[in-house]
């Protein structure tokens, strides 16, 4: 693996040299360890969404904390690799982002609120990172699943701008596109922050707060 770290552990592998995983699924879901729900099950007239925000396991604590949101899991996600570990994703070699799946339902919370915790929780401007961790697998991320959420990504992402552009702040590097195969992680990284409450959360944002719910168009 010392030749993938090397190779891909900031550049995009390209698709031709990702490792090609398994077609069996790393993890049998158990329950949600904090409210107990289904981390696969999509009740009706709810939605998902799936986004990176550089080290999954604090992202993953922030939206299951929002009311209104019904569960959350951690996976991989944006890459090549069929049902990746976790030790493949952080050569590189996958493709993969490490990724929050937060399943919501929009009548108690709208999508803007939860991709303005998005905006102002993490810093989308510094590309294959997060602070102090580097690659590939920490970069910024958001895939929609509809034309009505690619639209209101968007928006969101062009109102923040403006906000950092304000503030003398970076471009935004957030990978955007439509949702692919997201590959739920293993159980001990699921709910890890309720799980060992002492454990690390590299969250920090900007500083800049996202107009996003207060009269800006969605």
């Amino acid at each position: 693996m010392a030749w993938f770290d090397k190779a891909w552990k900031t550049n995009p592998v390209p698709a031709g040299d990702a490792l090609p995983g398994r077609d069996t699924p790393i993890l049998d879901p158990q329950p949600h360890f904090v409210s107990g729900a289904s981390l696969t099950e999509i009740p009706a007239g709810h939605e998902v969404l799936d986004l990176g925000m550089g080290c999954f396991w604090g992202a993953e604590r922030l939206f299951w904390e929002i009311p209104g949101v019904t569960s959350t899991s951690v996976g991989y996600g944006g890459g090549y690799t069929k049902n990746p570990t976790y030790s493949e994703v952080c050569t590189g070699a996958t493709g993969h982002a490490e990724l929050v799946r937060v399943i919501f339902d929009p009548a108690k919370v709208p999508l803007e609120e939860l991709l303005k915790a998005f905006w102002e929780n993490h810093d989308p401007t510094q590309g294959m990172r997060q602070g102090n961790d580097v690659g590939t697998q920490y970069r910024s991320a958001l895939y929609w699943r509809d034309e009505d959420q690619k639209r209101r990504i968007e928006a969101s992402r062009d109102a923040y701008q403006k906000a950092l552009d304000a503030a003398g702040r970076g471009a935004i590097t957030t990978e955007m596109a439509e949702a692919g195969p997201y590959y739920l992680a293993e159980d001990d990284h699921q709910q890890y922050l309720a799980k060992n409450p002492g454990g690390y959360c590299g969250l920090d944002g900007t500083g800049v707060s996202c107009p996003i719910g207060r009269g800006v168009p969605a």
